[in-house]
Order: structure tokens, then sequence, then C-alpha cells
């Protein structure tokens, strides 16, 4: 398509946008007195209008029967979880079975890694990325020095060539076969959240597979954000939060994807809890656990219902508009933002917009990284008092996350206009 860098053109994109009526059932902040232009919804999502219903109905369910809302609700308490089951096992490419929601996205990935980082005296590396997220390197130290072993030898990073901004996937590739018969497990996020590179989930995932290892997958900027097919795929585990761009609230419940393979394996280590037991004894109190042939059978603690209704009626959202169609406008409008960076960028002498997420479609979704050559957090600044609400990380990067929920076309526009403002201000 033929852009242009005009409010006009970009009006008559969202006039064809078959989503544009969705921006309506969220609601933004504020700031001059309009709504923000918003960009940080890889890390938190903007707050669905329908929330407020799915959350007052279980607050009025609690007033109104107490204990007996657990089986008497409107939906009760007892199963709510598995009304995520099937929405999210088509926005991650899993069977239901394979589904659970529950806790939060650190605190799933260390009981995953009781299930599937089992080292031996041989067996016992990990590879992840070089920058991941910080909460899982502080994982994967902690579960390597909880068995015994030193980090700087059990932990392997694949690291970004010289003067790279982006992790070669042949380079992944190359590693695991080095590592070959010590490698235990994988465990990368599917969307690199600094720079929001895509990485080959499917061809890693084989290829570690080869070598005896576990393949997990930390999904929090991919659930909601690129099409996943664990299942086709042969991933071992994942673990996603749910506030990023899946809208559910601050801090809330994690979702989890255990494959169907492990499902009947009695060898694997789990750590146990009541709900994780039989659904149909549960209330017999048995002593000995009999998990849950699923998912479910993962969970430790009941639900924290509270939680679990802003995600589902999010997760409802989603599965009405489905993927395909989350995606397709998602290439486009992340396409027009990097339009509008580049001819901001070719306007302003002594201006130098360095875009580090990967130009190729198949390596990049919902955002774009920018290091801003010749400016500084000032800039940054300038954005959040005018009403772009956007992510700033050192030492000049701002990251740019356009929603295809709630972002507009004509937001790409404005925001460069405002961009172009900062910039030439005295």
């Amino acid at each position: 398509m033929e852009f242009q860098n005009t409010r006009e053109f970009a009006q008559q994109l969202d006039a064809q946008d078959e989503l544009f009526k969705y921006r309506d059932e969220f609601l933004f902040p504020r700031i001059n007195g309009k709504n923000v232009i918003y960009f940080t919804g890889n890390s938190l999502g903007l707050q669905p209008k329908r929330t407020k219903t799915y959350v007052d109905e279980v607050m009025s369910d609690w007033a109104r029967l107490a204990v007996e809302g657990h089986f008497y609700a409107d939906k009760p308490w007892w199963d709510y979880h598995e009304r995520f089951a099937i929405p999210l096992s088509g926005l991650v490419g899993a069977k239901p079975s394979e589904i659970t929601v529950m806790n939060t996205l650190t605190v799933n990935l260390h009981l995953m890694m009781v299930s599937f980082y089992r080292p031996t005296e041989k067996k016992y590396k990990i590879i992840c990325e070089e920058k991941a997220f910080p909460s899982d390197q502080y994982m994967f130290q902690s579960q390597v020095r909880f068995h015994g072993l030193n980090p700087s030898d059990a932990i392997i990073e694949i690291k970004r060539r010289e003067g790279e901004h982006n992790i070669r996937h042949e380079d992944i590739l190359t590693k695991i076969e080095e590592v070959g018969d010590e490698l235990a497990l994988v465990l990368i996020g599917g969307v690199n959240y600094y720079t929001g590179q895509v990485f080959d989930i499917k061809t890693i995932t084989e290829a570690a597979q080869k070598t005896g290892a576990y393949v997990g997958w930390d999904l929090a900027h991919a659930a909601g954000n690129i099409e996943l097919r664990l299942n086709e795929w042969n991933v071992d585990f994942a673990c996603w939060c749910s506030y990023k761009y899946m809208n559910s609230g601050p801090g809330n419940a994690s979702g989890c994807f255990v494959h169907e393979k492990h499902h009947h394996d009695t060898e694997l280590p789990r750590f146990a809890g009541w709900w994780g037991h039989n659904k149909e004894r549960r209330f017999k109190m048995e002593p000995d656990f009999d998990p849950v042939h699923g998912a479910d059978g993962w969970q430790i603690s009941n639900l924290p219902i509270l939680s679990l209704a802003p995600y589902l009626a999010s997760v409802e959202m989603f599965a009405e508009v489905g993927m395909t169609k989350l995606i397709k406008k998602r290439n486009l409008l992340t396409a027009y933002l990097e339009f509008i960076l580049h001819e901001i960028d070719k306007e302003i002498d002594g201006t130098e917009f360095e875009i580090i997420t990967p130009q190729n479609q198949e390596e990049r979704a919902c955002q774009l990284s920018v290091y801003l050559h010749g400016q500084g957090r000032s800039l940054f600044d300038y954005l959040m008092k005018n009403g772009v609400i956007t992510d700033w990380r050192e030492p000049n990067v701002i990251r740019l996350a356009p929603a295809p929920f709630y972002c507009s076309f004509e937001d790409m526009y404005e925001f460069g206009q405002i961009l172009k403002k900062g910039i030439s201000k005295p």
C-alpha cells in the first residue's frame, strides 16, 4: 500500500478498518482534555468497558449467595476457570485440556520448572536469550542454584552478534546443537520484550527436542499478539501474563499450556495442591494426590475469581474477533507507524530514528523499539505531557506498541505530529 503522511489518509484507513468499532469498547486515560495515544499495551492494556460488568457480577453473587456462589452463581466459582479453556485454546493454538489459568507469570514458570527442569550430572544446561526480561533471568538463576548448580555454568545465553540488535535464528540453532547432550531445557521469550523480535517457536522447539531437552516459552509479549500453534509445534509448556495485550488488569492471572503428551505421565514431578486434585473426588478430602488429567492438574490453590473476571471479559472479546483479524490490522498499523517515523526522520535535520525491531514481518509483531539518536529523556517527557503514553528504556529507546484493538491509524499520524514538535521545540 502507498502510505501518506496526512490526517485524511489516516482517517480513510480507519474508515476501512472493520475493528475500528472496538476502540469504543475501551477506557482511555485523558491528558489535556483528550484521549491519550496509548502505546504501552505491551506493558498494561487498556480496560475494556465490559470488565466492570463481569467484576460486578462476582461482587453481587458474593453479597447474595456468600459461600453458595461456588455452586449457584450465574457463573459458578467452582468451575469458573474452565470458561477460559475453549477461547484461550483458540488464541494460542492448543486443545482445551492443555490450557489452565492460575497464579501469575513467574510463579507459573517456577512451577513448570519443577516438572520440566530436572537436571542430571550430564544433562543440566538451560538455553535462554540474552537480555531476557529480568524476572526470567532471576527465575533461571534461583532454579539453578536450588539444584546446587552454578548459574555461570548452567545458564547459556544466546547473544546478539557485535553491532547487531537482534539475535540470529541460526545462532540459536547452532548453540542448541553445540550444547547437545548437556541440554536439559530451552526457555525463551516468544517475543523479546526489549526489541520486539519474534522468535521461530516451531523450528527452535523441534531442534531442541532432538537433543532430548524440554522446551518451554514465556509468551508474555506473544499471547494476544502473534499467531501461536502450541499443540501443533509440540511445545512442552508455555506461560503468559494476561495484562499486556490481553487487557485483564494490573498483575492479573497467568495462562498456562501443558502439552497433552504430558498429561498422563505419572513420573513427571509437580507441586501438588487441592485444586489440581481429581475434580470429581476433590471434596472427599482424600490423603493421596490424584491429579486432573490435563493442564488443570498443575493447579495448586483455588482460583481468585475477582481476578479472573476481568480476564474472562477480555478473553471473550478476543474470541469474538479472532487472532486472524487482529494480526491483519496489527501488520498494517505497525507498517504505517514505521512509515510515519521514517517521514518525520526525513523532515527534521540532525535527527535519526533507528528502528531496532526486525523489518521482516515474520520476525516482528505489535511493537517497534526505536533508538532516538541525538535525543534524550526530555523528548520522552514531552511526549508524555502531550498525550502520548509510551515506554522509555535506557539508554535512549522508546517502545511503541500500537495494539490493534484500540489504536487507530489517526493515532499514528497524530503521534508523528507531536513527535515532530517535540524534536523541533526550542
